[in-house]
């Protein structure tokens, strides 16, 4: 996710007690695919609207299949996984890292989620090796391509209106996406 800034914003004014010019704050949401780094889908929302929130207006992007699904913290809880399963069948691999006081489910034992194994996992081996062993250290291509969209196309919107600052954002993401196409890196392993 991406925060671009826009001037005024009320919610800022009101939380902080302050008055006087704030900047409202969009949020861009992107999904890549990690194979060929590639943005698949993405949206531009307003500040108020949470991550697992946007999510089903993401999927909503998607044609084919997901095998893997990663995410930061945000994505943590039931409804995503559900509708990340209910979309695309029990047999995709959901790789959101719980927060450190989370703790196991009520009927653990019986019947495990797939957060549940996270945290016992993260218990018994430690955070660093449940990232290497689930292979969430790959969302790091996830956060390179928003330092690429910040340092190409920059933190700030032009457009006034949503939905022209929606249709800035999609032409943003075209453009990231064109310098992909043009060349990535082949890296092959030596030794």
């Amino acid at each position: 996710m991406l925060r671009m800034h826009l001037p005024g914003n009320k919610w800022l004014e009101e939380k902080h007690k302050t008055k006087g010019n704030r900047r409202a704050w969009r949020k861009l949401h992107l999904v890549l695919d990690l194979v060929s780094g590639e943005i698949v889908c993405s949206d531009l929302t307003t500040d108020d609207i949470g991550d697992p929130t946007a999510l089903p207006g993401l999927l909503d992007q998607i044609d084919g299949p997901i095998e893997k699904f990663l995410a930061d913290g945000a994505y943590d809880g039931e409804p995503t996984v559900k509708g990340l399963t209910d979309r695309f069948g029990t047999l995709i691999e959901v790789t959101i890292p719980p927060p450190k006081n989370a703790i196991l489910g009520p009927d653990t034992a019986q019947n495990a989620s797939i957060r549940d194994r996270h945290i016992a996992d993260i218990a018994a081996h430690g955070r660093m090796a449940w990232q290497k062993s689930s292979g969430y250290n790959q969302r790091s291509r996830i956060e390179t391509q928003i330092g690429r969209s910040k340092t190409v196309i920059g933190h700030k919107l032009k457009a006034r209106s949503f939905e022209n600052q929606k249709t800035e954002a999609k032409i943003g993401v075209r453009i990231l996406n064109r310098m992909t196409e043009l060349g990535r890196p082949k890296l092959e392993r030596t030794a």
